[in-house]
């Protein structure tokens, strides 16, 4: 298998702050040829560890660990001890059977620095020597219910683990865990609208949506350049974020009207779109919902430049990028899509794609929802209906997280 692409899922492990702290990876092996993408559960630490490499795992990974399951053949053997041990969690699956092995194989790893986590976890006598080792606990909010969940809980505290919520889908339920003592969350709660819960929006949000919406409809310079002066953080806050990336120019930008000439049209609504994102989320870039819609708009864009056959419109590729970040902007506003498409200028195929998932920019969008929710099954589907190989998608991958990286750094 060392000769194969690898692909990776990257599922965001939130705090209670809402931030991002780690990433459960999901590898997989993708045949290029067919857009087959198989099953690696089984595979080699050295493979993993190999894929890791490959991506890059600071890039991958930032501050945070990430988790990493292992079966039991994978646990007991030594070349798990391949895998960075400050940077990975390992992940025991509920398959293990806890033997004498497993226990004592459990304390070795611990006593190297590696961290452990039980999976899928179901209270059991069973488990109870690996309590004093283990650091985290994941249980499922869809098996666990009510006075399950609760039982469940109180067992665990006695214990100085941290639980993880997993499947955490709806906003309800973020809460419940929360109050319940829950540590971390994985599941996306934060990517579902809660229009009945509509949010107000601070005077720095309105006044972004109202330059995005001149930026739009291609307004006057001058109209732009009042919005900024009407709001001096807002302008401070752009002209950071433009010049904390490459903008294909040497030249520092003071100025508001500065970054309009020199970005142009195209460049300043793309910053404009981030900057929502990074302001009006919880965690700055640090939120799970400004780095999944930054991730979605980059890779939508990196898939139409790299098939200029299948996608040869000038200017094909912005619009991808907008659709691609845009596409959460129900979420970060409350508002439900359609009134936030009827405030902006926004062509067929865009508003096709946000309201409906329909034509060539709404199959992308389909992709890379399947792609971020490691539905490895459904990013077929999206594949043949886009004409896109598994090889395309991997370029976009890579490069889509080494662009959020630089981002990240940056900011």
């Amino acid at each position: 298998m060392r000769g194969e692409e690898i692909f990776l899922g990257r599922q965001p492990i939130l705090n209670k702050n809402e931030e991002i702290v780690a990433y459960e990876l999901l590898f997989r092996s993708g045949n290029i040829n067919t857009a087959e993408i198989t099953d690696v559960l089984q595979a080699s630490a050295s493979v993993i560890a190999d894929a890791l490499t490959q991506f890059g795992i600071e890039m991958i990974l930032g501050r945070g660990k990430g988790f990493i399951n292992v079966n039991e053949e994978m646990f007991l053997s030594d070349a798990i001890e391949l895998l960075p041990k400050e940077k990975v969690v390992l992940e025991i699956l509920e398959t293990v059977k806890i033997s004498p092995p497993v226990i004592q194989r459990s304390r070795e790893l611990k006593k190297k620095g590696f961290s452990l986590a039980l999976d899928d976890f179901s209270y059991d006598d069973s488990y109870l020597p690996l309590f004093d080792i283990v650091d985290i606990i994941k249980i499922d909010v869809k098996e666990f219910t009510g006075e399950k969940l609760k039982k469940a809980v109180r067992q665990i505290k006695k214990w100085p683990i941290q639980l993880l919520a997993e499947r955490v889908e709806r906003q309800e339920e973020y809460q419940t865990c929360r109050q319940l003592g829950f540590d971390l969350f994985q599941g996306y709660y934060f990517a579902r609208p809660s229009i009945l819960s509509r949010k107000r929006m601070d005077p720095a949000m309105v006044s972004l949506m109202k330059l995005l919406e001149k930026v739009m409809k291609d307004a006057d310079t001058k109209e732009i350049e009042q919005i900024f002066k009407e709001a001096p953080v807002l302008s401070y806050n752009l002209l950071r974020l433009v010049n904390s990336v490459a903008v294909g120019t040497r030249q520092k930008i003071n100025a508001i009207s500065h970054a309009i000439t020199l970005l142009g049209r195209q460049q300043l609504k793309r910053w404009v779109q981030l900057l929502l994102f990074s302001q009006g989320s919880k965690g700055g870039m640090n939120s799970p919902l400004m780095q999944t819609a930054a991730m979605r708009g980059r890779s939508m864009e990196c898939l139409v430049q790299s098939r200029p056959d299948r996608y040869p419109e000038r200017g094909y590729a912005d619009l991808a990028f907008m659709t691609g970040i845009l596409s959460l902007i129900d979420v970060l506003l409350g508002m439900p899509m359609q009134e936030v498409v009827d405030q902006l200028n926004m062509l067929d195929d865009v508003r096709q794609a946000l309201l409906a998932r329909e034509g060539s920019l709404g199959s992308l969008l389909s992709l890379t929802e399947r792609q971020e929710q490691a539905d490895f099954k459904g990013m077929e589907v999206y594949l043949r209906q886009s004409g896109l190989t598994l090889g395309d998608l991997l370029s976009a991958q890579r490069e889509a997280i080494s662009w959020m990286s630089r981002l990240g750094t940056a900011l």
